[in-house]
């Protein structure tokens, strides 16, 4: 029976409801200790099992906060019969958590993706609730696979409960229910039946202070002691528990100590453990009489979380040593006998800490990163050897970084690099520390550190870092740093067509810096080619990573899209989620200028999700500034402001550019100028977007009647257009030209160059310069012809201020404009951005598992997508899909 729990109940039973009618969702109980939390999910199970529904389980173990999915073990167990309907890098994931022959792959959302078409697919037999309890004792990679799955559960009937403490398992973007602490009368009848006279009730119910626990455990304390002072009613219980077990038998409690110190309540290992202690079960009977602790046929288990705190604190140290030297020896799993070893360890040891790092490498294996950065660190801190210790300490920060706790991996790098002062070891956490520094938004810093530390380095080590280092210089503008990269490259005889580019682009010798970039592109052909057959490697990973990034600065905008698309194919095919939000974010600055402006909003919808599901938000604002240009195109200010942001926090120039092109189209010539030629003395002055955002600038001068303003732009995007050779600048470079010497030769070069540019918006610009200088000439006949094409392109990309400008000039021709007459909806208007790309790949032929695993959804969601296509659509069939134009 629950008592004060009415509206809290009533949550629940809307989720567990809602599963029922076929809608997931996610629910979080946070609160105190004692508070009522198991209650509610022993109640929500109750509750569910009444509606029909399949229960799935996990408790969160304090001491297993650092074994590899040991919670999510619990949940996938039970329906391990299930795995082999999952795809299979999905499948394999999950049979590495269950140590069942897998291998856990590279990316560490994937056992969340796992997890979300694992209770899906369990959920297709009928509704089915999952219950969390003490969440915040999850180890992290259990805890982060649940999340991502519960944020992304949409279609299925999976409800999701979880239990945690105030502190610890931050569930950003579930709903959460704070329990209140009982008032007065719900407290006297949770004490009705307890044998307490009218006076001790009334202690009672003022010392607990309204929290369930404390209620129930101070009035069992009568027969002990009164609990009161100022404590905290949290700490007052903990130390009633503790008052409790030193009643008990010395035999008992060793026994108890030893339960706790298992924790996990495994009773073989449990009773070895006791054997060797010289105490067996039947010393365990005064705890269980006392109903602190409960055997079942296989497990132990402690009434609540604090009892088995109180029976492990309240325990001398050499004794709580001597239980966990016990455990160790009857463990039969490997990582629970490390992590006893651990515990039982009280000085530097060489052969613990190397069983420790093997868990570790175990645990990295799985791509349980978390909890391999912790066993890393413990191993450390038995190790003898300084530059060893530093060593373990170096993986330890490398992993923290894997795992996306960039402040953790630096604090873990600090403490290896005090440990060594040798330039050897200090090349070898190089590059974690730089890869710390990056992520924490020290850019210059981490270039420096890596070029300075590869001459201690091995060669290829060397090369790896002054590859990155170069990486690190371009996005933070340190010229010195690119510049020694390429030296110390060409030093070591491995001159880098990429890297020497970089620096000479960074230095505006465009002529030799564009042709070695094409060169890096031409030489990586064959791998490219290699690699969109599917062999791909993490090498051959990296070099296509670096070649999409070639092709951006290019603005080679065909090949860019190529190998966007194949990576964005290639990260859905192997799972690897949280590679994915990069690659979108480049495939949608591809389509934003192919005019492509739904796919680009799809792209960048569909990564937001992601980074936001993962916990990497610091990258929506990077993604969202892609958009910005739309905005800008579409001319709505608020829209581009807010999606815009301050890029130059983050190192970009996405968002300015777009805000310049807003206030050119907006005819605000001189906040255009004066942001642009800001940007230009920065420190990202040698970035291609902003080369590129030169015939913004040169124009913006020229409306304003400062033509000289327009000559240091059109120099560089001149010198750009003649080493670069895209369509793209060269038609932008005579555009600013005829702006500037008023030939018509100059916008007749212009507009040939666009044919083969395929960037429309720009191609519609050039268009209406042309078109209004053709009115001027008193060309009306040939004026309209441009202005028409160019506000057709106006009208499908909603450009709304550059079509005014077009409709404005085409009347000062005139031509007499009637009303447009409505055009038949594009069906992917009525369309979200999910259910557009659902819609597209069921119109290829996809099934809705096929689906699923391209979009990281379930396959339920895909239907659910689907089915709302469908009735927007208008259309009953997928083979009725397929004859609709969604491109």
């Amino acid at each position: 029976m629950l008592y004060g729990r009415t509206s809290e109940q009533a949550a629940i039973r809307d989720l567990v409801d809602a599963a029922c009618a076929g809608r997931s969702g996610g629910l979080v109980v946070r609160g105190e200790p004692g508070i009522g939390k198991s209650a509610l999910l022993a109640w929500a199970g109750e509750y569910a099992g009444g509606a029909g529904l399949t229960t799935l389980r996990v408790t969160g173990v304090e001491a297993e906060a650092d074994l590899a999915f040991a919670g999510l073990v619990q949940l996938v167990w039970p329906v391990r019969d299930r795995l082999d309907a999952l795809p299979g890098p999905q499948t394999r994931t999950l049979r590495a958590v269950l140590g069942d022959g897998g291998t856990g792959g590279g990316d560490r959302f994937l056992s969340g993706l796992a997890v979300l078409t694992l209770l899906a697919e369990v959920a297709s037999d009928g509704p089915l609730l999952c219950l969390v309890d003490d969440a915040q004792w999850l180890d992290r990679a259990s805890a982060d696979a649940l999340l991502f799955a519960a944020r992304r559960l949409a279609a299925e009937g999976v409800a999701m409960l979880f239990a945690t403490r105030e502190e610890g398992f931050p569930a950003t973007g579930l709903p959460e229910l704070r329990p209140s602490r009982l008032p007065p009368e719900d407290a006297a009848r949770l004490l009705e039946d307890r044998g307490l006279t009218p006076a001790s009730r009334e202690q009672v119910i003022e010392e607990s202070a309204g929290n369930p626990l404390a209620l129930i455990e101070f009035a069992a304390a009568r027969r002990y002691h009164t609990i009161a002072g100022p404590m905290p009613v949290t700490d007052r219980v903990l130390e009633s528990f503790r008052s409790r077990i030193g009643q008990l038998p010395e035999r008992t409690r060793l026994m108890m100590l030893t339960a706790a110190a298992e924790a996990r309540g495994h009773l073989p290992t449990f009773l070895g453990a006791a054997a060797t202690l010289g105490v067996a079960l039947e010393d365990l009977e005064e705890a269980e009489k006392a109903g602190l602790v409960e055997v079942t046929a296989n497990v132990v288990t402690f009434r609540h979380p604090l009892i088995s705190t109180a029976a492990y604190q309240g325990a001398p140290l050499a004794r709580r040593v001597a239980v966990h030297q016990a455990l160790a020896e009857a463990a039969t799993d490997e990582d629970c006998r490390a992590r006893h070893l651990a515990a039982a360890t009280t000085s530097a040891d060489e052969d613990v800490a190397a069983e420790i790092a093997r868990a570790a490498e175990r645990a990295r294996a799985r791509t349980a990163y978390a909890a391999a950065t912790g066993l890393y660190e413990q191993a450390a801190n038995l190790t003898p050897g300084l530059r060893e210790r530093a060593d373990r300490l170096g993986e330890a920060a490398s992993l923290a970084l894997s795992a996306g706790h960039a402040a953790q991996a630096a604090h873990l790098a600090d403490q290896a690099e005090q440990l060594v002062d040798d330039p050897g070891s200090l090349a070898r956490l190089a590059r974690v520390r730089a890869a710390v520094e990056f992520e924490l938004g020290e850019r210059r810093r981490a270039a420096r550190l890596l070029v300075e530390r590869s001459a201690h380095a091995g060669v290829d080590s060397a090369v790896t870092m002054l590859r990155t280092s170069a990486g690190y210089a371009w996005f933070s503008g340190d010229r010195d740093s690119l510049r020694d990269a390429a030296g110390r490259l060409r030093a070591l005889g491995r001159t880098d067509p990429m890297v020497l580019g970089m620096a000479h682009l960074m230095e505006e010798d465009y002529a030799r810096g564009l042709p070695l970039l094409a060169e890096f592109l031409a030489n990586t052909s064959r791998s490219m080619t290699n690699w969109l057959n599917g062999a791909a490697t993490p090498s051959a990973d990296i070099t296509m990573t670096w070649a999409t990034f070639c092709a951006m600065i290019l603005g080679d905008d065909a090949t860019a899209a190529e190998l966007a698309e194949a990576q964005a194919a290639h990260c859905r095919r192997h799972g690897l989620v949280g590679a994915l939000p990069q690659v979108l974010q480049d495939l949608a600055g591809v389509q934003v200028q192919a005019g492509r402006h739904r796919d680009a909003e799809a792209s960048v919808a569909e990564a937001v999700r992601i980074v936001r599901d993962t916990g990497l938000r610091q990258r929506v604002a990077r993604l969202n500034a892609v958009l910005a240009r739309v905005a800008a195109i579409e001319g709505d200010e608020e829209r581009c402001v807010r999606l815009a942001g301050n890029e130059l926090d983050t190192g970009g120039m996405t968002g300015l550019i777009a805000l310049s092109l807003l206030d050119v189209g907006l005819g605000r010539y001189e906040a255009a100028l004066d942001r642009l030629e800001t940007a230009t003395r920065g420190p990202l002055r040698h970035a291609s977007a902003l080369v590129a955002a030169g015939a913004d600038q040169a124009e913006a001068a020229i409306r304003l009647g400062e033509p000289t303003r327009a000559e240091e732009p059109l120099r560089r995007l001149e010198a750009w257009a003649q080493a670069g050779r895209q369509p793209w600048a060269h038609a932008l470079t005579a555009r600013v030209r005829a702006l500037l010497t008023d030939d018509e030769d100059d916008y007749l070069r212009a507009l040939h160059a666009h044919e083969n540019a395929h960037r429309p918006f720009e191609h519609a610009r050039t268009q209406l310069l042309y078109g209004e200088w053709l009115r001027r000439a008193r060309r009306r006949g040939d004026a309209r012809a441009s202005l028409r094409s160019a506000l057709r392109t106006f009208e499908r990309l909603g450009a709304t201020p550059w079509l005014k400008r077009a409709r404005t000039e085409l009347k000062a021709t005139g031509e007499t404009l009637v009303p447009a007459k409505p055009t038949a909806a594009d069906p992917r208007d009525r369309l979200t951005s999910q259910e557009l790309q659902v819609a597209r790949l069921a119109a290829d032929g996809g099934t809705s598992r096929e689906i699923a695993a391209q979009l990281f959804l379930s396959p339920r969601t895909v239907e659910h997508h689907l089915y709302r296509a469908f009735r927007k659509l208008g259309i009953r069939s997928r083979r009725e899909l397929s004859r609709l134009d969604l491109t």
